[in-house]
């Protein structure tokens, strides 16, 4: 029982309600490739059928483990590298000497997914500024997925996953295997808290940031939806503060009270003075 046009839309509907993320029409596959899973493991012979059988039924535990399957985005470690290379060389040296007085920074992975955005700026940190052992450094994932939340606190990976851009180096320095998995070490585990935040609704009991990373998440949202992000984010940057959006999007036509900052391979946006 392939998915049919009615119960696609009803997915898509199901996931815009409540993330404010916009499946495309005539991405059936995408549907059958991240619910395959749950539909066996409901008992349904196929995701149509467990898609047909979620319609007769109120909100409950499926419709959350088909939401957190349906948002689950791809990332890795040290992903795109240049921001990351900006961060040590350009911005966490500005920044240190601003915050000499407080010796506190608070850094936010937005979109965190399974944590490997999170975990490479707290590698980073112990790697390249041990100056900040001694400060309060907050670094905060943030997803909408409770199920992707878990895995991220739990600090496993499978091989494939440190294979995708996690130096040979700091694998061996901030790992440990168990069985066929990569563990974070604790020293690195213990530096990163992992909350639950849906960027689509007001945020809430979130402090000022001295760098956000809201990277490749834009594509799955409207217009409206994207300037209400950005005009949130302006609202917890710290005045000195810097975003980072992914490379392939902007603040153009969605935010001017956003400026860009250039640099050789990457850019990232300040509050505009």
């Amino acid at each position: 029982m392939s998915i049919s046009i009615s119960e696609f839309d009803y997915l898509r509907n199901l996931v815009l309600n409540h993330s404010a993320i916009s499946i495309d029409s005539g991405r059936e596959y995408l549907a059958e490739s991240r619910l395959a899973h749950i539909a066996v493991t409901e008992g349904h012979a196929s995701v149509g059928a467990l898609l047909l059988q979620m319609r007769t039924k109120p909100f409950g535990t499926v419709h959350r483990k088909v939401l957190d399957a349906m948002t689950n985005n791809e990332t890795w470690f040290f992903r795109d590298l240049h921001p990351f290379d900006v961060i040590k060389r350009n911005l966490l040296p500005e920044l240190i000497a601003k915050r000499s007085s407080v010796r506190q920074l608070n850094i936010w992975s937005a979109a965190s997914s399974s944590g490997q955005e999170a975990y490479s700026l707290a590698m980073m940190i112990e790697e390249d500024f041990p100056e900040l052992r001694t400060w309060t450094i907050r670094i905060l994932g943030t997803n909408i997925s409770s199920a992707i939340l878990n895995r991220a606190r739990s600090g496993r990976y499978s091989q494939m996953e440190v294979n995708r851009g996690l130096p040979a180096a700091l694998l061996t320095r901030y790992f440990q295997r168990e069985g066929l998995e990569w563990v974070v070490k604790s020293n690195i585990r213990n530096r990163v808290e992992f909350e639950p935040l849906n960027l689509s609704k007001p945020w809430q009991m979130l402090p000022s940031m001295d760098i956000i990373m809201l990277r490749n998440v834009f594509i799955y949202f409207d217009v409206p939806v994207k300037k209400q992000i950005l005009a949130q984010a302006r609202g917890v940057m710290k005045p000195e503060g810097y975003l980072f959006l992914g490379c392939a999007e902007s603040t153009i036509n969605l935010d001017d009270k956003l400026e860009r900052v250039p640099f050789e391979k990457t850019s990232c946006y300040s509050l505009r003075s």
